[in-house]
C-alpha cells in the first residue's frame, strides 16, 4: 500500500496550448514506477508464483479509483510562455452540464454531401425509386391476373352450364341467323378462291407451254424448208394463243385478288368482331347468373354488399355486350352491301374474259380489261404466277 498525495502547485509555466491534470500525472508516474520495479519469481517447475505485490498493486489501484480526487475537486492549470501564475481555475465553481445542446447550430451550418457519400445517397435513392416502380408493376400485374382468373372462372362455369343445359343464355335469333349465313358464305367463298387459284396455276402453266411450243415451231420452220409454211402457221397460232392467254391470266389474277381481299380481310374482320361479341355475351350471362343467384339468397349485410358489387359488374358487361352487338349489326350490313358490289363486278369480269378468250375474240378480251382498269405487263416482261400476285 502506498499513500497518494495530491498537491496542486504551479512550479513553472506549462508548454503553450497544453492542458493537463497534475493529479493524473502524479497517479500515472506512481503506478508505472511501482510496476517497473516488480519482480516475477519463477519456481522450479517454471510456473510463476503468487506475489503479494500483485495483490498490493491491485488494492492500490482500487483505492485510487475509489478515494481518488473528484473532477470537481481538481484544479485546471493553463498558461503559456510569459503568462501569469494566476491561471488556476477551480472546477468546483463550474455548475451545470458539461455539454449543452444548441438547436440554432444546425440552422447556421448548411450540411452538404461530398464525394462518395453524395454518390452513395443518389444511387441509393435511385435504386429505391426503381424498386418502388418494379413493385408497382408487379402489383399491377398481380391484380390483372387476379381479375382475369376470376373472370375466366365465371365464363367457364357459364359455358359448361349452357352446354349441359343447366344455365340460361341471351339469344338474338335474327343476329344468330345472320352470323350463321356469314360463316357459311365464307366457307363457300373460300372454296371458290381455292378453285380459282388452281385454275390460275394450271392456265399459267398452259400459257408457258404454248409459248415454248410456239418458239419450237418457229425454230423448226427455219430449219425445215419443206415444212416451213406449216411450222410457221402453227408458230403464229401458238403465239396468238399465248398473248390472249396472258391477257386472260391478268383478268383471272385480278378476280382472285379481289376474292381474297373479300374473304380474308373484309369477312375476317367482321368475324373477329363477332367473336368479341360472343365473348361479351358469355361474360354478360355469367355475371347475370351470378346476380340472380345472389338475389335468391338471404339478404344480410354481407350479401347486400356482394349484390351491389355484382350489379355494378352486371351493368358494365351489359353495356359492353350492347355496344358490340351494335357494332356487329353495322358490320354485317356493310359487309353484305360490299359483297354484292364486289362480286357483281368480279363475276362480270370473269364471264366476259373467259367468253372472249375461248371465242377467239382478241378485241373483246382487251376491251374487257380496259373496262375494269386492269393493266398488264409489257410483252417482254415475264408473267408472274398467281402466288406472286398475292
Amino acid at each position: 500500500m502506498f499513500l497518494l498525495c495530491l498537491k496542486v502547485a504551479v512550479l513553472t509555466p506549462p508548454p503553450p496550448r497544453l492542458f493537463f491534470l497534475q493529479t493524473n500525472a502524479i497517479m500515472t508516474d506512481s503506478i508505472m514506477s511501482k510496476a517497473a520495479t516488480m519482480e516475477i519469481p519463477i519456481n522450479s517447475n517454471g510456473d510463476t508464483g503468487s506475489l503479494q505485490e500483485d495483490d498490493s498493486l491491485e488494492q492500490d489501484l482500487q483505492q485510487v479509483m475509489v478515494s481518488g480526487p473528484n473532477l470537481n475537486e481538481t484544479n485546471i492549470v493553463s498558461g503559456g510562455y510569459g503568462g501569469t501564475v494566476e491561471g488556476i481555475i477551480p472546477t468546483s465553481s463550474i455548475t451545470g452540464p458539461a455539454v449543452r445542446y444548441n438547436p440554432d447550430f444546425n440552422k447556421r451550418i448548411q450540411v452538404t454531401g461530398f464525394g462518395s457519400n453524395m454518390h452513395h445517397s443518389s444511387s441509393s435513392s435511385s435504386s429505391m425509386a426503381a424498386e418502388q416502380t418494379t413493385r408497382g408493376v408487379a402489383v399491377e400485374k398481380l391484380e390483372y391476373m387476379k381479375k382475369w382468373g376470376f373472370n375466366t372462372y365465371k365464363c367457364t362455369k357459364q359455358m359448361i352450364s349452357e352446354r349441359f343445359g343447366r344455365g340460361s343464355r341471351t339469344v338474338d335469333l335474327e343476329m344468330e341467323a345472320q352470323i350463321e349465313v356469314l360463316r357459311d358464305t365464307k366457307r363457300k367463298y373460300e372454296n371458290v378462291l381455292r378453285l380459282a387459284r388452281a385454275l390460275t396455276n394450271h392456265f399459267y402453266n398452259m400459257v408457258q407451254t404454248q409459248h415454248a411450243l410456239g418458239d419450237t415451231f418457229a425454230d423448226l420452220s427455219q430449219k425445215s424448208p419443206e415444212l416451213r409454211d406449216e411450222f410457221g402457221y402453227n408458230a403464229e397460232t401458238q403465239k396468238l394463243l399465248c398473248k390472249n392467254g396472258e391477257t386472260l391470266l391478268g383478268a383471272i389474277n385480278f378476280f382472285v385478288s379481289s376474292i381474297n381481299t373479300l374473304v380474308n380481310k373484309t369477312m375476317e374482320d367482321t368475324l373477329t368482331t363477332i367473336k368479341m361479341y360472343e365473348n361479351a355475351r358469355l361474360e354478360f350471362d355469367a355475371y347475370r347468373s351470378d346476380l340472380d343467384e345472389l338475389n335468391m339468397g338471404p339478404r344480410d349485410a354481407v350479401t347486400m354488399a356482394r349484390i351491389d358489387a355484382a350489379q355494378q359488374q352486371y351493368h358494365v358487361h351489359r353495356e359492353k355486350y350492347e355496344r358490340l352487338r351494335s357494332d356487329v349489326t353495322i358490320k354485317l350490313k356493310f359487309l353484305e352491301e360490299n359483297k354484292v358490289k364486289v362480286m357483281h363486278k368480279q363475276l362480270l369480269l370473269f364471264h366476259n374474259a373467259i367468253s372472249a378468250y375461248f371465242a377467239g375474240n382478241q378485241q373483246q378480251l382487251e376491251q374487257t380489261l380496259k373496262q375494269f382498269n386492269i393493266k398488264l405487263k409489257p410483252p417482254g416482261a415475264e408473267q408472274p404466277s398467281w402466288l406472286e400476285e398475292q
